[in-house]
């Protein structure tokens, strides 16, 4: 299964229980099923490199991932 590159900003989502998303430079809205406790901060700007992950999901928002590596980037 081939990475994604994906830079883009975190945003808390309150849909259902609420989850964190990655809405990414590209425009596509990204679900982290491994967000990490250093990214979940509203706004902050992130670089990360994931993989797509099949199936459903009750969330329904945007396209599931799982974070391999990542870094904040400067505003």
């Amino acid at each position: 299964m081939s990475k994604l590159k994906i830079k883009g900003t975190v945003q808390y989502q309150d849909l259902g229980p609420g989850f964190w998303g990655i809405i990414g430079d590209d425009g596509q809205n990204y679900r982290a099923v491994n967000m990490p406790e250093q990214l979940k901060k509203a706004d902050a700007k992130v670089a990360v490199t994931a993989k797509k992950v099949d199936g459903m999901s009750l969330f329904m928002w945007g396209t599931s991932i799982k974070i391999v590596s990542f870094h904040t980037l400067m505003p």
